[in-house]
This record gives structure tokens, C-alpha cells and sequence, in this order.
């Protein structure tokens, strides 16, 4: 079903760009469509993990969320998701994230793994370093918010 709705809005509006971004409720518009999607379960959810919660966990029978899910990082979530919509047939010409994703060490290094052109948000807490030699100081550049 998935890959049918993917075919059907790459033939309807023709994408430029694939938009990784996480949310809570469906989109609408006339210029974009989800196209793939995946739950998205805190570690706090994962009967597994270090982190769980007795409160949350007891909430994944409740919801029917299957035993077999677990807490996959949203990063990690976003490179499958590309990657199924890849296997589809269905061309990714470029990502576009928010800092959500663009702070996450793994996601630009997955994106150029696969050879993916990326636009990604940064936060100000990072720093840039000129290349080459002789580079000693870092150099801040301005933070930049889609936000006024």
C-alpha cells in the first residue's frame, strides 16, 4: 500500500525533494503527500531497554503496538524509510530535515552512504572548521531558524 501511494504522488506532483520530518497528525496541501511513515516508540516505550518505563510499557498492549517493535532512533527511522521508498523504484533527488536530523552524528554520513544529495538543518551549537592545513581555530557561523 505503501509503495502504491509512494508511485502515485511521484506521478501526481513529481517530487524535487523527499522531506524527513516527524509529527504527530496527517498533512494536507496540494504539494505534499506522505509517503511513507513509521512508529516512532520512545526507549521509555521498549520493554528492552535500559530506559523502560513499567507506566509506558503496560501502554503498548493498550494501543496494540506489537511485542516485536522496539525504540529505532528517528534518524535511523528516516534512512529506512528512504531506503524502502529507494527500493520502490521511487527517485529520491534530494532529502530536506530539520536539526532534528541534521544534529544526529549517523544521518548525514547515511545520507552520503547512499549517495543522497541532503539539505539539513543544524543547531547553533556547532562549529565549523576550515579544511586543509593551517587550520587551528574553529570559525562560528551564524545560527539560521526558520522561526522569526
Amino acid at each position: 500500500m505503501r509503495a502504491r501511494l509512494a508511485w502515485r504522488m511521484h506521478e501526481a506532483i513529481g517530487p524535487e525533494a523527499l522531506i524527513v520530518d516527524d509529527t504527530g497528525f496527517l498533512k494536507d496541501g496540494d504539494a505534499s503527500a506522505v509517503v511513507d511513515w513509521r512508529l516512532f516508540l520512545p526507549a521509555s516505550w521498549a520493554p528492552a531497554s535500559p530506559e523502560a518505563d513499567a507506566v509506558k510499557v503496560a501502554y503498548r498492549t493498550r494501543c496494540g503496538i506489537p511485542a516485536q517493535a522496539g525504540h529505532v532512533e528517528k534518524w535511523q527511522l528516516a534512512l529506512d524509510m528512504i531506503d524502502e521508498t529507494r527500493s520502490w523504484g521511487v527517485d529520491v533527488p534530494l532529502v530536506v530535515a530539520d536539526a532534528g536530523y541534521g544534529d544526529a552524528a549517523a544521518f548525514r554520513p547515511g545520507s552520503e552512504e547512499r549517495d543522497l544529495p541532503y539539505v539539513v538543518g543544524i543547531s547553533g551549537r556547532h562549529t565549523a572548521h576550515p579544511a586543509g592545513p593551517g587550520a587551528s581555530t574553529g570559525t562560528r557561523w551564524p545560527s539560521f531558524s526558520r522561526h522569526p
